[in-house]
């Protein structure tokens, strides 16, 4: 499969705007909400859950659909996870001085996200 070719450009590029969607919803929904952006990590958790079970149980089952894949993997969840954000989101907690809550979202963020990838990869390859 060519990597560039148009039709799977297109898939990763509708999947990218679906995830981005997302998570500007999660983000708007639950941010405000708590003391971490918790819309920004729920979103990287779920985004990194799907991530998982794209790459393993997705493209074993089914591996003639690497359009698809790559339309949920390289597009949706993409589009939906986000570093840029987190970073951001990390950024304002330090600016604000809470500098508790900033090293809790970045301890929190990185080993949920490192646990919740390894749980869903390895439940899946039994």
């Amino acid at each position: 499969m060519n990597p560039l070719a148009p039709y799977l450009l297109s898939a990763i590029f509708v999947g990218g705007g679906l995830g981005a969607v997302a998570r500007h919803i999660f983000g708007v929904w639950l941010n405000a909400k708590s003391a971490i952006p918790m819309g920004t990590l729920l979103a990287n958790l779920l985004a990194t859950a799907i991530l998982a079970w794209a790459t393993t149980r997705f493209a074993e089952k089914w591996p003639d659909h690497t359009t698809l894949q790559a339309a949920i993997a390289v597009g949706f969840c993409g589009g939906f996870s986000t570093f840029s954000t987190f970073s951001a989101d990390t950024h304002k907690l330090m600016a604000s001085g809470q500098w508790g809550w900033a090293l809790a979202n970045v301890l929190i963020s990185v080993l949920a996200c490192v646990l919740v990838f390894a749980l869903v990869s390895g439940g899946l390859r039994r």
